[in-house]
């Protein structure tokens, strides 16, 4: 039995693994479109889990999509929703396959077929479908094990059996057990499956042992929720939901439910096997919770959104963009000036820590409040009438809309710097002095940044502007001279440069950007940033 469970897992690894390198890039473009309804979002998650029968990665996808900035959350529970459902798959390749079949037959085979293609398309798409192929074998095999397991056992061992609420709770918590022990619903799924099929339970206490199974899940993604980011655990908070409230109707209403699969088994013509029957109620107590869930989501996403909130999200929440002020112009525009300075605020903060040399969780999220700020301007501004508004007040959304478009650039700018290694110093090196002064000229200019300053007229520059300036062109000589002279390798010279050109743009950007803020948001004549 042990062996036959651990050929079935290590099958079922090699499965996905294959199937998700062979699929490749498609599967992020199916999540990544799964935001026009719920049923398109739905039907994603379905799809994108049957074909690499892992539900587990789908979830992680999800969730990666949903920290991107890609995928909003309320369409990101519906393709964990249809995880769910899609995940199902494997009780049907294991009754309708693995239990009908002398799966040795077909095993051996398709376990040399994948180990011949992995072998000589290493590297290469039929490399993927090799694994894939060779973890379908080891898969048949191990269930092929689990059948002889049981039906040895099937006259010295006795599992709860019977129709009282103690017997159910014990057959619930053997279905909860094993996917505990397992780590994989898909292995609970298969040793309850051959158990029926080797009369070690009846069809309810299968039943009963398939709702433990899928509510056992619940503990992994608890356990993979613990210290991660706000939205996985968000996540895991809707896959416990999801699993907990369609177990317990499940549960509720089993003998009615039973009865009325076996009917909608007659009618579809299939075969009256036990595990045909527990994979038909698999897959259709988890369409029951996407029916349960289907008016109940959008409160679910409201909650959950309230919950699990990290520094970033309060901070990406926009203060002063009310609805309320749309319909006057001018209390909009204070509103919106007022929304700009804050991103502004988190603008230069990103590019000083980049300048620090921060650790880059600490920029990615500040990078995610800037988005959801940004995101909440664009919304705004998007909604204002401009067609009732003054020459005046145009002037002015203009000017805010270039303010913004600055500090944009500043975090794009400070992003860029982020993703290339800082300059290390070594002792004695001829351009460390300059790096210095290059850095204490751009930290002032970010300090300039952060306080209100008049407009620059077009004829002179700030002192602060004019001493960076300086203090680049010297590091530039500096490392220009250091990678001639071999004293620097010239890919270090060359990261070195773009990432100081690219902090020195940044502050630049920043100083630009609260000049016009200090301004009032005057719309005088400006180049943009286009023309830094």
């Amino acid at each position: 039995m042990a062996g036959g469970l651990g050929l079935f897992l290590l099958g079922m690894g090699l499965m996905t693994d294959g199937l998700k390198l062979a699929a490749g890039p498609a599967l992020h473009r199916i999540l990544a479109g799964a935001t026009r309804t719920r049923a398109h979002a739905l039907g994603s998650g379905v799809l994108v889990t049957a074909l690499v029968q892992s539900s587990s990665a789908v979830t992680v996808a999800a969730i990666g999509f949903v920290n991107a900035g890609l995928l909003a959350l309320g369409p990101a529970l519906w393709v964990l929703f249809g995880a769910n459902v899609g995940t199902t798959m494997t009780g049907w390749v294991v009754a309708l396959v693995g239990l009908k079949f002398k799966v040795e037959a077909l095993a051996m085979p398709l376990v040399g077929l994948g180990a011949l293609l992995r072998l000589f398309g290493e590297g290469r798409r039929s490399g993927a479908v090799g694994t894939a192929l060779a973890g379908f074998g080891l898969l048949f095999m191990g269930i092929a094990l689990l059948q002889q397991a049981f039906g040895g056992l099937a006259g010295q061992v006795a599992l709860p059996k019977g129709e009282g609420p103690l017997v159910l709770l014990a057959q619930l918590g053997i279905g909860v057990l094993m996917t505990v022990l397992t780590q994989s619903s898909s292995a609970a799924m298969a040793i309850t499956l051959t158990a029926a099929q080797g009369g070690l339970l009846d069809l309810q206490g299968a039943a009963a042992v398939v709702i433990g199974a899928n509510i056992g899940t619940t503990v992994t993604a608890l356990l993979a929720a613990v210290g991660a980011t706000p939205n996985a655990r968000r996540a895991a908070a809707a896959h416990v939901v999801f699993n907990v409230a369609t177990g317990t109707v499940a549960l509720l209403l089993l003998p009615w439910f039973l009865r009325a699969l076996g009917l909608a088994r007659e009618a579809l013509d299939l075969p009256p096997d036990p595990a045909v029957k527990l994979a038909l109620f698999h897959t259709a107590f988890n369409l029951l919770g996407v029916l349960l869930m289907w008016p109940l989501a959008e409160g679910l996403t409201r909650w959950l959104q309230q919950r699990f909130r990290g520094r970033e999200d309060d901070e990406a929440r926009p203060l002063y963009l009310d609805d309320n002020v749309l319909a006057v112009p001018t209390l909009a525009l204070d509103a919106l000036a007022r929304e700009v300075a804050r991103a502004g605020v988190v603008a230069v903060r990103m590019a000083r820590a980049v300048l620090a040399g921060a650790a880059t969780p600490a920029v990615a999220a500040d990078r995610r409040v800037f988005s959801g700020l940004d995101a909440a301007i664009e919304d705004f501004i998007a909604r204002l009438g401009r067609a009732s508004m003054s020459q005046a007040s145009s002037a002015r959304l203009a000017a805010l809309l270039r303010t913004q478009r600055y500090h944009e650039t500043c975090v794009e700018q400070a992003e860029l710097a982020a993703a290339l290694p800082m300059l290390q110093a070594t002792s004695g090196a001829a351009w460390a002095e300059a790096h210095r002064r290059f850095t204490l000229a751009t930290g002032s200019l970010l300090d300039q940044a952060e306080r209100p300053q008049p407009p620059t007229p077009r004829a002179g520059r700030p002192a602060d502007d004019e001493d960076q300036a300086a203090a680049y062109e010297e590091l530039k000589s500096s490392l220009l001279t250091a990678g001639a002279r071999g004293e620097l390798p010239l890919a270090e010279m060359e990261q070195a440069l773009r990432r100081c050109s690219a902090l020195r743009r940044a502050a630049q950007q920043a100083v630009k950007a609260q000049q016009r803020l200090a301004a009032g948001g005057a719309a005088a004549h400006d180049p943009g940033p286009a023309g830094a």
